[in-house]
């Protein structure tokens, strides 16, 4: 948990930083990031179940 909040803490400096000097954010749009993100999960347990099944 100390890492999320770790990381949170570092976005939001970040982003301070990045509009104070008037910077376009670091960062995809919303959505894109969201699905990256869920893409990232599911290939994950897609590889686990892909060595599941030749493992056999």
């Amino acid at each position: 948990m100390a890492v999320a909040f770790a990381s949170l803490g570092t976005g939001l400096i970040v982003g301070l930083i990045f509009t104070a000097c008037k910077l376009p954010l670091p960062a995809p749009p919303f959505f894109a990031g969201v699905m990256g993100i869920v893409g990232i999960w599911g290939g994950s347990k897609l590889w686990l179940l892909i060595e599941q099944t030749f493992n056999r």
